[in-house]
C-alpha cells in the first residue's frame, strides 16, 4: 500500500468509524428513554445465561434451518480477529498477529480460512431458501438480500486477496490456507505479477469499503440484532412470562403504555433485537387463525415508534434531568393506532397471552408483557375495551367472579359432601382453591367433585374456602385492569395468612400460575400445586390405584399456562398412562409447541368475532388424532374443547374430560 492509499483509507475509516459510534451512541441514547427496571441481578446466571443462548445459540438451533444461522454467526465471530487485523494493517501496514507465535497466529489463520468459505456457502444457502424456498413467516425484504450481498462480497474478497499474495510469493503462511491456496492455482489465469498485484489491490479495497459499509449499515437495517441480540440474552426474564410488574397506584403516575418512552429500557432493546425470524408468528395461535395481531409486527412497530419519536424526544429535551425531559417531551407518533408505526388496538386484543411467541424467539423478546402494558393504559386510563368486557369487569370487582352470581352459591357443590371449610376446621393441610369456573360452571363442576372424591380415596388433610373464595384475578391481570387485580390479590393473600394457609391446591392453571408467581408480589408464600401434581404424587405414594381400564384412545393437550408458564408437562401424562394402561395420544403441536385453545388472556370472555375461532382450530388438531377422549386439565380448556367438538359436531363420537374424571372412573376402591 502505498502513502496516497493509506491517507485515504485512514480517512475513510475514522468517518466510518465516527459515523458509526454516532449511530450506536443515538440508539442507545433513545433505548435510555425507557423507564428503569432492574436487570442486574443474578449476574453469574446471566452470564451462563448469554454463553448457552447467545453464543450457543440454543433456540436458534432448535429450528432445522437455525443450524445455517449458527455457521454464520460463528464464522463471522472467528472472523472478528483476522477483519480486526486487516483494519489495524490498513493504517500501520507492519502490523500482525503473528507476534503471538507463528503456531498460534497460523493456527488463527487456518479456522478463518476455513471459516470464510462456510459463511460464503450459508450465506449462498440463505439466499437460496429466501428466493426459492421461503416458508411463509419469513418476508422476502430487500434488506436481507443486501446484508447477504455483503456478506459473500467479503468473503470473495478475502479469498480474492490470499491468493493474489500467494501467487506473488508476499504469504509466509500458505500451509496455514487450505482453501486459499487450492484457489491460487486458478490466478495464473489472471496474467502477469503487475496485474495480479492490481487485482489484488483491487480486492483490498473490495473488502476495505464492503467491511466499512456492512458496519455502518448496521444501525439502519433489521440486521442491528447481530450488535443486540447477546446483551438481549444477558439481560432476559428469568420468570419467563408467569408475571408481569406489580403497579404503583398514586397521583400522576401513569397506567400502562400509551407512549413508547413509557415501556423500560429492556423494551426497547427488545426492538432493537428483533431478527425478524417470523417464528413468535409461526407459533402464534392469533395469527394463525386470521387475527390482526402479528407479535412480529409489534415489536417492528414498537423500533419504527422509538425511532420516529426518539429524535424528537431527544431533541426537545430542556437540559435538566432526562426523566422530565421524557414526561413532557412531544410524542409525534401515536402509539396505539392502525399504521405500520403502531399497534392497532384489535391486534392487543387479540392476545390469548399463550407465551408461545416468547418461547420461540431466540433472543428472548417479551411480547407478552408489552401488550398487557397497553391493554393497562386501555382499560384504566382510556375506558376503551370491548363491549363484553364491561360486565366481566363489573362482576368481578362487585361479586368477585366473572359470571356475576353471588357469592354465596360459590359452595353449593360441596353442600351434599361433607367437606370441611377453613372457617371451621382451620386445621387441614391443604386448602382447594376450587376457583370460579370450579364452583360456578356446571360442566367445571364435575372437575370439583371428582377431586373431592381423590382427596377423600387417598385420606387427604383438606378444606375449601367456601363463600369467602374470590376470584384470583387472572383474567383481570391479563386483560389490563390492573387496580382490580391489584385489590383482589392483596385481599386474598391477606385472607390466606388470616386462615394461616400454607399449601395450595388448584385446578385451573391460572388459578395455579396467579396464586403462585403473580400473590409473589404480594407477600404470599404459599406452596401452590396443580391438581395433576397432586394425583401424581398420590399414584407415586400409593394412596391411590388406578386399573389402567381407560379407553386408550385419549389424546392429551397442554394447558398453555399449565405447561409452557411452568413447565408441568410429565405429571398429566404419568397419571394416564397409569388410567389407561398405555401413554396417550400426542398432538402434533403439544408440549413446548402447543397451540393454545383461545381462552387465556382473557378471551374467555370476549367474542371472537374475526378469523377461525382458536378453539375450532385445536379441536381439529386433537381430532386428527382419532381420539376418543380429549383429555385437558384446565376449565378453560374444557370450555374450548366442548365448544369445539359441539362446532364441529362429534358430541357422539369425542368427549372431553378432565384428567381428574378420568382418574376416578379407573380408581381402585379398598
Amino acid at each position: 500500500m502505498n502513502g496516497t492509499e493509506r491517507l485515504v483509507f485512514v480517512i475513510l475509516f475514522l468517518f466510518a468509524i465516527g459515523f458509526f459510534l454516532r449511530n450506536v451512541y443515538r440508539l442507545f441514547a433513545m433505548m435510555c428513554l425507557g423507564r428503569w427496571e432492574n436487570r442486574f441481578d443474578h449476574l453469574w446466571a446471566r452470564v451462563k445465561g448469554m454463553l448457552f443462548y447467545a453464543f450457543g445459540q440454543r433456540r436458534v438451533v432448535s429450528e432445522k434451518f437455525g443450524v445455517n444461522h449458527f455457521l454464520i454467526f460463528w464464522g463471522f465471530m472467528v472472523l472478528l480477529l483476522i477483519n480486526a487485523e486487516f483494519l489495524v494493517r490498513g493504517i500501520f501496514p507492519r502490523f500482525s498477529f503473528e507476534f503471538l507465535g507463528r503456531a498460534p497466529y497460523g493456527v488463527l489463520l487456518f479456522i478463518a480460512d476455513v471459516a470464510s468459505v462456510v459463511v460464503l456457502a450459508t450465506a449462498a444457502i440463505a439466499a437460496v431458501r429466501r428466493i426459492f424456498f421461503r416458508p411463509s413467516h419469513i418476508e422476502g425484504t430487500f434488506d436481507a438480500f443486501i446484508i447477504l450481498i455483503l456478506i459473500g462480497s467479503l468473503m470473495v474478497a478475502y479469498f480474492g486477496m490470499n491468493v493474489c499474495e500467494i501467487r506473488l510469493g508476499q504469504s509466509t503462511m500458505v500451509a496455514w490456507l487450505p482453501v486459499s491456496g487450492l484457489l491460487s492455482g486458478g490466478a495464473a489465469a489472471v496474467g502477469s505479477a503487475e496485474t495480479v498485484h492490481l487485482v489484488g489491490r483491487v480486492f483490498w479495497w473490495v473488502h476495505a469499503l464492503v467491511l466499512l459499509c456492512f458496519l455502518n449499515y448496521l444501525p439502519y437495517g433489521k440486521h442491528l440484532h447481530i450488535m443486540t441480540a447477546i446483551p438481549n440474552c444477558f439481560f432476559k426474564s428469568f420468570s419467563f412470562v408467569t408475571t408481569v410488574p406489580r403497579m404503583v397506584f398514586r397521583k400522576g403516575f401513569d397506567f400502562g403504555v400509551s407512549r413508547v418512552v413509557q415501556f423500560s429500557w429492556k423494551d426497547l432493546l427488545d426492538f432493537y433485537t428483533c431478527t425478524e425470524c417470523g417464528r413468535c408468528q409461526a407459533a402464534c395461535p392469533a395469527h394463525n387463525t386470521d387475527k390482526p395481531l402479528n407479535p412480529k409486527q409489534v415489536i417492528q412497530a414498537g423500533k419504527l415508534n422509538l425511532l420516529a419519536n426518539g429524535k424528537a424526544i431527544l431533541s426537545s429535551r430542556p437540559g435538566d434531568t432526562l426523566a422530565s425531559a421524557v414526561k413532557d417531551a412531544p410524542s409525534p407518533v401515536a402509539l396505539i393506532d392502525g399504521t405500520e408505526q403502531s399497534v392497532s388496538a384489535d391486534a392487543i386484543w387479540a392476545c390469548t397471552t399463550c407465551g408461545a411467541c416468547m418461547q420461540k424467539c431466540p433472543v428472548f423478546i417479551e411480547h407478552v408483557p408489552k401488550l398487557i402494558g397497553l391493554r393497562r393504559h386501555l382499560v384504566m386510563e382510556k375506558a376503551d375495551f370491548p363491549r363484553e368486557l364491561t360486565d366481566f369487569f363489573e362482576s368481578s370487582e362487585q361479586r368477585f367472579n366473572p359470571w356475576g352470581i353471588v357469592p354465596t352459591d360459590r359452595a353449593k357443590w360441596a353442600q351434599e359432601r361433607n367437606v370441611k371449610t377453613l372457617t371451621d376446621h382451620g386445621n387441614v393441610e391443604y386448602l382447594f382453591f376450587v376457583g370460579c369456573a370450579g364452583a360456578f360452571d356446571s360442566r367445571n363442576r364435575q372437575t370439583t367433585v371428582a377431586l373431592a372424591e381423590i382427596f377423600d380415596a387417598a385420606g387427604l388433610s383438606w378444606g375449601i374456602l367456601g363463600t369467602e373464595e374470590r376470584c384470583c384475578g387472572d383474567s383481570l391481570r391479563r386483560l389490563g385492569n390492573e387496580y382490580v387485580f391489584d385489590q383482589l390479590a392483596r385481599d386474598n393473600v391477606e385472607m390466606f395468612k388470616s386462615h394461616g394457609v400454607r399449601k395450595i391446591i388448584t385446578q385451573c392453571p391460572h388459578c395455579y400460575n396467579t396464586l403462585k408467581n403473580d400473590y409473589r408480589q404480594f407477600g404470599a408464600d404459599f406452596e401452590v400445586l396443580h391438581h395433576s401434581q397432586v394425583i401424581c404424587n398420590l399414584l407415586k405414594q400409593g394412596r391411590i390405584k388406578l386399573n389402567g381400564s381407560a379407553d386408550g384412545r385419549t389424546v392429551i393437550h397442554d394447558s398453555c399456562f399449565l405447561g409452557r408458564y411452568n413447565n408441568i408437562y410429565d405429571e398429566p401424562r404419568e397419571i394416564l398412562k397409569a388410567a389407561c394402561g398405555r401413554a396417550p395420544l400426542e398432538m402434533q403441536r403439544c408440549r413446548q409447541e402447543s397451540f393454545c385453545c383461545g381462552a387465556g388472556g382473557g378471551r374467555m370472555w370476549m367474542e371472537e368475532n374475526i378469523g377461525k375461532r382458536i378453539s375450532l382450530e385445536r379441536t381439529q388438531q386433537a381430532v386428527r388424532e382419532d381420539p376418543s377422549t380429549i383429555v385437558v386439565a384446565c376449565p378453560y380448556c374444557m370450555t374450548m374443547f366442548e365448544n369445539g367438538i359441539k362446532d364441529e359436531k362429534l358430541q357422539d363420537k369425542i368427549k372431553a374430560k378432565d384428567l381428574a374424571e378420568i382418574v376416578v372412573e379407573t380408581m381402585v376402591c379398598d
